[in-house]
């Protein structure tokens, strides 16, 4: 989505979504992706990882287990941080989760980005396009 696209959905009140490839190990995958979420206050920032159990069937990012089931927090994600601005929030989730501009999607469509990412062979460290993937090892 263009950069107006994305502030005007969060200024109406609408969450975007970016998915981040893998996370973990061949043992135990995971995947990532984050989120800017549209509250009656700030603007949220969550970064999702989630264990990899999908298939091309089985793609609703939102239904997986989180990839560390003992951390309570992990269960809606983890909260990077707030901003009053959604440009601030876009930012946060670029410097905290590794985000590009141009990769943002609306709410829901993470899932067609996981899609593909599955079609691809889950190349790690590469997106479904061929873009390499920002490793963030301080994150999971």
């Amino acid at each position: 989505m263009a950069e107006s696209f994305i502030l005007g959905a969060l200024r109406r009140g609408r969450s975007v979504e970016q998915f981040l490839g893998p996370c973990g190990s061949a043992e135990r995958p995971g995947v990532r992706y984050v989120e800017v979420c549209a509250t009656k206050g700030p603007f949220e920032v969550y970064l999702h990882a989630v264990e990899d159990v999908g298939s091309e069937s089985f793609l609703d990012l939102g239904e997986f287990p989180p990839f560390d089931p003992d951390d309570e927090a992990s269960e809606f994600g983890l909260l990077l941080g707030t901003a009053e601005d959604p440009l601030a929030a876009l930012q946060i989730a670029e410097q905290r989760a590794g985000a590009e501009r141009g990769q943002w999607v609306n709410e829901g469509v993470v899932q067609d980005e996981y899609g593909d990412f599955v079609r691809a062979g889950r190349l790690a460290g590469v997106s479904a396009e061929g873009r390499r993937r920002p490793n963030v090892p301080d994150v999971v």
